[in-house]
């Protein structure tokens, strides 16, 4: 059925919670799997900022690495071929669809913060705009 499963990850409990259950179903399927996770582009909000956006960038993809290098370690001790990704973005979901096209991903299985009500409405849910947008089947895990 599926062949190249893209899990996008970002350092929560909630994706990891995804990955674990993408990896499990790669290995049931045979499949292989993309890690993403995007860096997020840091914009100063204020003038008085107690560090540089480079110093906080540099920290960021530290924190990226980190996520990612764990997630391709858990992929490979259960025996799935894996590769991943990363990318610096002002929107995630870009990123992540940009990603799963780039890497003949046939489907994105992704969590879900389950932001609602205002908050999901002044955030932004990046689950909510990849379903929106994505032409590639997406799959919630929870």
């Amino acid at each position: 059925m599926f062949q190249h499963i893209l899990i996008p990850i970002d350092g929560s409990a909630l994706s990891h919670k995804a990955l674990s259950g993408g990896i499990a179903m790669a290995k049931e399927l045979k499949a292989k799997i993309t890690i993403y996770s995007a860096v997020v582009e840091f914009l100063p909000m204020t003038e008085f900022a107690v560090e540089t956006p480079q110093s906080v960038m540099e920290e960021l993809e530290k924190e990226t690495n980190k996520h990612l290098q764990k997630a391709q370690k858990e992929a490979e001790a259960a025996g799935v071929i894996c590769n991943v990704v990363k990318s610096t973005e002002f929107s995630p979901y870009q990123g992540i669809i940009n990603t799963a096209k780039a890497e003949k991903c046939d489907l994105i299985l992704m969590a879900s913060h389950g932001r609602r009500g205002l908050t999901g409405f002044l955030l932004g849910s990046e689950t909510q705009k990849v379903l929106t947008h994505s032409e590639i089947p997406v799959l919630v895990y929870r």
